[in-house]
């Protein structure tokens, strides 16, 4: 049936390389991807603050519900990030305490809520990545429908099954996955070159020169008097 279904994943990115990805902050990254990709300021971190970075096993359900979740926590596997477009609606709660205490149990690699969870407090001071756009007391429902293991959208950033999923303090983000070795080339350069630049700023030796390049070669007049 249209709209109530589970799908197999076929493919999915390794846990060797989300784990080197895991090691570079989210924006280094999201610079190397020309800034255009992002899962939405809304979708902010609501545990300890552990980096996540995982392959997306997606979850696409109605606005409240969340039978096709609970679904999705007995399939994936260690290290999976499950990702749920729940439309964005912060009326009812997608999880809360006990669904995410499951998911540490199956040494889940995250969970990403287009909604709302509840139990606020105990997700705050837990290790197991979790973001979401809000949060509410109000519980979900389970009556379907859903999809398990199809393409889903965040503000616009397209996740398919098995794609790498990142996230820290600053937020989320998605590597295609046929792209993930190209991204980390180049974010982990774009990295080293920040960790360079923190070293100048500590020993004072920061070339700011750039800035009167960048002005003059924009047209702007430099008054001195």
């Amino acid at each position: 049936m249209i709209g109530f279904e589970i799908h197999a994943r076929q493919r999915a990115v390794s846990a060797e390389v989300a784990q080197r990805f895991a090691a570079i902050p989210v924006a280094n990254i999201s610079d190397v991807m020309s800034r255009m990709a992002a899962g939405g300021t809304r979708l902010r971190p609501m545990h300890d603050g552990t980096v996540m970075s995982g392959p997306a096993l997606t979850v696409k359900t109605r606005p409240g519900d969340n039978l096709m979740v609970h679904k999705a926590l007995g399939m994936a596997q260690p290290g999976d990030v499950i990702v749920v477009d729940a439309g964005g609606d912060l009326t009812n709660a997608i999880i809360g305490e006990l669904m995410a205490g499951y998911a540490q149990t199956r040494k889940i690699g995250g969970i990403v809520i287009n909604g709302a969870i509840r139990d606020a407090g105990a997700l705050r001071r837990s290790s197991l990545p979790v973001y979401a756009a809000g949060v509410t007391h109000r519980g979900p429902y389970k009556d379907g429908p859903g999809e398990i293991n199809c393409a889903i959208a965040l503000d616009g950033m397209v996740i398919q099954p098995g794609d790498l999923v990142i996230g820290d303090e600053d937020g989320l983000l998605c590597i295609p996955y046929d792209q993930v070795e190209s991204v980390y080339q180049a974010a982990a350069a774009k990295h080293a070159a920040e960790e360079k630049t923190v070293a100048d700023i500590a020993a004072g030796k920061l070339d700011t020169s750039w800035i009167d390049a960048r002005l003059s070669q924009l047209g702007c007049v430099i008054h001195t008097r």
